[in-house]
């Protein structure tokens, strides 16, 4: 009646297996390290980045614990801070002489103390929220109206580019703020020209009117057309923001929108307000000029000559130098749009460039005389510009053309995300700042796991003083759950934070409601006049539908905040509901199973260490022994 196969049992052994594992990184702690990775395109980070750096070290007489190649980055880890600090300050001059213009970001960072076999296994802890790590928190307000008068500038210009190609008379078009105005001398013009933004600009909205002598019409962006523009503004800076913030080697930065103009940025572990204000508020612009081909430019290129007066020379991405001419062909302003894919013909991979009717008409114009040369694409940050690529012209370009060479899929996606969100859409401004200083942090932590670590002793000593050997059952279930909940988190790489940590604690208390459900059953079940046997089988199963039912309605709740919640809101939402679920699987099938290994191979089981269990005063005893009993100890 209460035996567990032995399958079941094979399944609580593999579930605690693999939490231990996955709880195991989160006790070793972290050690100070410095990252560094790429500040420019044309910076690698490969092997040869790695021996430079252990150079560096080697050179200032500092040992690291170790030096490796992680991803994009090179991570050096080391015993203290002080060797940390010391560590930074060398490796920033070896890689990077000029402090004007770095070739690499050398940051601080914090990184796992945990074995090798555990990493191979991909068991990593959990990350620390900005409230238990410290950091900087930013409150970035966009302005939205600057994206729509872009959009409107944009806009100007392909109304009039249509105009012209249809040859339609007008006296001027102008912008008055997010309103296009242009004007008339004869009504068939007008009239003309409405018809085409009828058809060629659904998302724009015109009226006419009589403007003295004149006819004016009038065409704004409609207000769901508005609406998308603002959002992808919004949408194209947070991607800016992530391009930027990846800089600054931070674990696990927290950026997202709050509300229809606001963007939250997080970054635990950064102390410096003011790098972490120049990243985000850095201005990048793109930059189309043709490369210089005469025998002066080519002399220049190979190193051989002086650059002409008209040219400069910029660096590849591969480090070989380009001289490109001064006079700015296109600039980002006019793309609209950049995606990667593969060349239809070469199966190469590739890059679509969208640009507006100006920018598609000068392309026209300058492609059509520059054909078999090559032109630049030039990204400029803090006034440093790098040259991207440098395609050849195969034809006449548009508004709609492509870039391909000997590029990856990877560059390729890389090159089309630095095209298209090389600058922000919008402008934004801080509106508010904070930072949390790391030993405030490190305060939270010690209060967090102290409400935990004391909520879980009080538990379990009330659960064993009350319910005796089935107490002991309960706190072992209890134990289980945190540990569950502790490996499930750490799997799922979630940032803890301060409310997830009193998620953690609260989701203590409400797991072992189910094993005082449990108790109280099996107790009802003994008062009842129940053999020891069928009172723990009866008390199991009907205490699983009352347990179902209040995890499911706290479950909902817990969904809700999880998807309407931000903010620390979302963070408890997330702890609360894995301790649902984990609660579920600890206290019913875990504690069930401690229970019928105990007792289960007892044939003839004559009692149960479930505390005191009360039973009401009868003339005789359940068993018809006839001893008048108003209690009984088992």
């Amino acid at each position: 009646m209460n035996r567990y196969p032995a399958w079941k049992y094979a399944i609580i052994a593999f579930a605690l297996l693999i939490a231990a594992l996955y709880t195991l990184p989160n006790f070793f702690g972290e050690a100070p390290a410095v990252q560094v990775s790429s500040a420019k395109a044309s910076s690698k980070i490969d092997a040869a980045t790695v021996s430079r750096v252990e150079q560096a070290l080697k050179a200032a007489g500092i040992n690291a614990d170790a030096v490796a190649l992680d991803g994009t980055s090179v991570k050096a880890r080391f015993g203290d801070t002080d060797t940390q600090l010391k560590a930074k300050d060398a490796i920033e001059k070896a890689l990077s002489p000029d402090p004007a213009s770095p070739s690499y970001v050398v940051a601080l960072n914090l990184l796992s103390r945990s074995p090798d076999w555990l990493t191979a296994l991909n068991a990593r802890p959990m990350y620390l929220g900005l409230d238990l790590r410290g950091g900087v928190h930013f409150m970035l307000q966009v302005d939205m109206q600057a994206a729509l008068t872009k959009k409107a500038e944009s806009v100007a210009g392909d109304i009039r580019l249509a105009l012209r190609e249809k040859n339609i008379r007008h006296s001027g078009i102008s912008r008055n703020l997010q309103a296009i105005e242009i004007k008339f001398r004869e009504a068939p013009a007008l009239e003309a020209a409405k018809r085409i933004l009828q058809d060629q600009f659904p998302d724009l909205q015109a009226t006419d009117a009589p403007d003295g002598t004149e006819y004016r019409l009038t065409a704004r962006i409609k207000p769901e057309a508005a609406r998308l523009v603002q959002e992808q503004a919004l949408k194209q800076n947070i991607v800016t923001l992530h391009n930027r913030i990846n800089e600054l080697g931070v674990a696990e930065p927290v950026i997202q929108q709050q509300g229809l103009d606001r963007i939250v940025v997080q970054l635990p572990g950064v102390q410096d307000t003011a790098k972490a204000k120049d990243i985000l508020g850095r201005t990048a612009t793109l930059e189309m000029r043709l490369v210089d081909e005469s025998a002066e430019g080519r002399a220049a290129e190979a190193g051989t000559g002086l650059v002409p007066f008209s040219s400069e020379r910029f660096l590849e991405r591969s480090g070989q130098a380009v001289i490109v001419k001064k006079q700015v062909i296109l600039t980002g302003e006019s793309l609209t749009d950049a995606q990667p894919g593969f060349d239809s013909q070469s199966q190469q991979p590739k890059v679509d460039l969208t640009v507006d009717a100006k920018g598609g008409r000068i392309m026209r114009d300058v492609s059509r005389e520059n054909v078999k040369k090559r032109m630049a694409i030039v990204l400029f940050e803090k006034g440093k510009g790098e040259v991207l690529t440098a395609p050849v012209i195969q034809s006449e370009l548009g508004n709609r053309f492509q870039i391909s060479g000997t590029m990856s899929v990877t560059e390729a996606a890389d090159l089309a995300l630095l095209l298209r969100a090389g600058s922000l859409a919008a402008p934004m401004e801080i509106i508010e700042e904070r930072t949390i200083g790391p030993t405030l942090g490190a305060e939270n932590i010690s209060k967090g796991f102290q409400s935990v670590i004391w909520g879980f002793l009080v538990i379990c000593l009330f659960m064993g003083g009350y319910y005796m050997l089935f107490g002991l059952f309960s706190g072992l279930a209890l134990a289980v759950n945190l540990l569950l909940l502790v490996a499930v988190l750490s799997m799922l790489q979630a940032t803890l934070t301060l409310p997830g940590m009193a998620a953690m604690a609260l989701a203590l208390g409400m797991a072992i409601d189910s094993n005082v459900l449990i108790n109280e059953r099996v107790r009802e079940e003994l008062r009842n006049g129940a053999a020891p046997q069928a009172a723990i089988h009866t008390g199991y199963e009907r205490a699983w539908a009352t347990i179902l039912d209040s995890n499911i309605t706290t479950l909902i709740a817990g969904l809700a905040l999880l998807a309407f919640g931000s903010g620390p809101v979302r963070g408890f939402a997330v702890v609360h509901v894995i301790g649902i679920l984990t609660s579920m699987f600890s206290a019913v099938f875990f504690s069930r199973g401690l229970v019928n290994l105990w007792y289960g191979r007892q044939k003839k089981l004559k009692s149960v260490s479930i505390g005191t269990v009360w039973r009401p005063a009868v003339g005789t005893d359940v068993a018809g022994h006839g001893a008048k009993s108003t209690l009984s100890a088992n």
